[in-house]
């Protein structure tokens, strides 16, 4: 969720080469649900850092949860922590540079983050227990993997959750970005991680190898929208070449970003192709993965997901659905909705 609530999105030359590829025109279409998303989540935060209570009347208090969510942050919470005078600090312990969010965490290095209850600037209760669910269940070892990771937002806040459990970390990232993957290695040794603790991949999620299409944009701590066009077709090739708004990405198929081996928590937040994916690549989920948080783009994507998880045996643990706004007649996402899914097996 955290890349979808936050783009100022394209360039005017960014556009103009995106009209030209059909993929990707709905990132244009998507960009006053995506400022509202984000504005929504802000305006929450606000009112709960001046009120100093809960908003009870908040959006994101309605969820549906198979475990005791707000618990699950608390429980999370540190206790005194120390300001980093360079970084925001949330409630984990999480250092994240400012100069990643412009517009959203400007002025604000040397602060502490309260506990996102109902949500923060980033996300709400579902996501953040649900993320933390997964912390909750692995024993040993925590090993996760995000997809379209940014800044390694939850590689970041999940690995230090992990931390403070006593657990060792093993965390992979995947992002399409060359700026983000760069802000993933500044976060994660900001945040006290060695590097063989974590695995940074410059490329793009797949459910088969290949090569993928990816925009360039100029000012990566404003966008986090971008979305990479699969299969691209020789003549899209030539056009995004001749462009020079886009870079060819190896993609990768999750038996190969997970080395064939489990991981606790999977991450999806690929802005809108997430049900294309977790249908292509069920077989790894099932195999691979222990628990799954999904960032949803659509209740039609929402339901897609729940025919193909519930039919595998997966169960739903949390699911707050995606928060719409009624325009004209026909639906328009404000907030993006969160499943978080355990793997029954």
């Amino acid at each position: 969720m955290n890349k979808a609530m936050l783009p100022r999105m394209r360039s005017k030359t960014l556009k103009a080469a995106a009209l030209k590829i059909p993929q990707i025109r709905r990132l244009w279409e998507d960009r006053k649900n995506l400022l509202a998303e984000r504005d929504v989540l802000v305006q929450q935060n606000e009112q709960l850092r001046t009120s100093g209570k809960l908003e009870p009347d908040s959006v994101f208090f309605h969820y549906n949860c198979s475990f005791d969510a707000i618990e699950t942050i608390n429980r999370h919470a540190r206790q005194n922590l120390t300001a980093d005078p360079s970084h925001v600090t949330n409630f984990l312990g999480v250092k994240i540079s400012p100069r990643f969010f412009p517009g959203i965490l400007d002025g604000k290095a040397g602060t502490i983050e309260p506990i996102p209850i109902p949500a923060n600037w980033h996300a709400d209760i579902a996501e953040w227990a649900a993320a933390l669910r997964a912390v909750d269940l692995a024993s040993g070892r925590f090993r996760a993997v995000e997809l379209g990771c940014g800044w390694g937002c939850w590689l970041n806040n999940t690995g230090v959750a992990a931390r403070n459990k006593g657990l060792a970390v093993e965390l992979i990232g995947i992002e399409g970005d060359s700026e983000h993957v760069a802000y993933a290695h500044e976060a994660m040794e900001a945040n006290g991680f060695a590097s063989n603790e974590f695995r940074i991949i410059h490329g793009v999620a797949a459910p088969k190898k290949g090569a993928a299409l990816f925009p360039i944009v100029k000012n990566a701590g404003a966008s986090w929208g971008s979305e990479p066009i699969l299969n691209a077709t020789a003549a899209q090739i030539r056009e995004a070449s001749a462009s020079g708004q886009y870079q060819q990405l190896d993609a990768f198929p999750l038996a190969e970003i997970v080395k064939g081996e489990p991981v606790d928590l999977l991450h999806i937040d690929i802005q809108g192709g997430e049900a294309d994916f977790v249908e292509a690549a069920i077989g790894d989920l099932n195999k691979f993965v222990r628990y799954i948080v999904i960032g949803t783009h659509s209740r039609e994507i929402e339901g897609r997901i729940m025919n193909t998880l519930l039919n595998e045996g997966w169960r739903l643990e949390m699911e707050r659905p995606a928060i719409i706004r009624l325009i004209n007649g026909r639906p328009q996402i404000s907030v993006d909705g969160v499943q978080g899914w355990r793997n029954a097996s």
